[in-house]
């Protein structure tokens, strides 16, 4: 059982310079499998779930606009950037109704294309989510048990929550937490000062901790 927590991402490009370039550019926030054909990356994308894929525009066998088209008439959802040296307004319509989310031209900003994957793949809190005995909502920034009264957090309290809760399933690591709810600058240890905070103020099981890898939600059960 893998205990590798990064979104995951197909990169189809073939270029054999710039692909490996832009895996290494990503590569410490996302797990990177990448391709260098049009139809192997179609294969792939069908193959198994990712949660973004990066697809070139100009690819041999099956180019980037077909790719999407397929996919997309598969009914495969999961957001796609494209990344092209064709920066021609006509070229970014035909790769936004293929079912394309973002468009962005070659050269690229490394930080830009970080921040728009990001943009991409973001999850948003429902406002209100049950948590066993108690339900957060994150919009009031506040929980409460069918047992006792309301309990107030403050906002970074709320985020981090709201941030396990939405996917119950997953174990975050401290770097996954300061790069969802904190700023970069933040070091990792500050994560462990807010759990502290939140099993004080609601329940010492309201968040789980997995050793040697992170939190993750808990049943909010005494």
């Amino acid at each position: 059982m893998t205990t590798d927590t990064r979104p995951s991402l197909l990169l189809v490009e073939d270029d054999p310079v710039l692909g490996p370039l832009i895996a290494e550019l990503l590569g410490t926030d996302y797990r990177i499998r990448l391709v260098a054909d049009g139809r192997l990356g179609l294969s792939t994308a069908l193959g198994e779930s990712w949660d973004v894929l990066v697809i070139d525009r100009g690819l041999p066998g099956l180019d980037g606009v077909a790719l999407i088209s397929a996919l997309r008439a598969k009914g495969v959802s999961t957001p796609v950037l494209i990344l092209t040296a064709l920066g021609a307004t006509d070229e970014k319509v035909r790769g936004l109704d293929a079912g394309a989310n973002d468009y962005m031209t070659k050269p690229f900003d490394a930080g830009e294309l970080g921040a728009r994957l990001r943009a991409l793949t973001r999850s948003y809190p429902q406002p209100t989510m049950s948590i066993g005995d108690w339900e957060l909502n994150a919009v009031a920034r506040s929980v409460r048990s069918v047992y006792g009264p309301l309990v107030t957090l403050t906002a970074k309290e709320s985020d981090l929550l709201a941030a396990l809760a939405t996917q119950p399933d997953r174990v975050f690591s401290r770097d996954d937490l300061i790069r969802s709810v904190f700023p970069p600058t933040d070091q990792p240890s500050v994560i462990d000062t807010y759990v502290h905070h939140l099993r004080r103020k609601i329940s010492k099981n309201v968040i789980r901790t997995v050793h040697g890898v992170g939190y993750q939600i808990g049943d909010g059960h005494e």
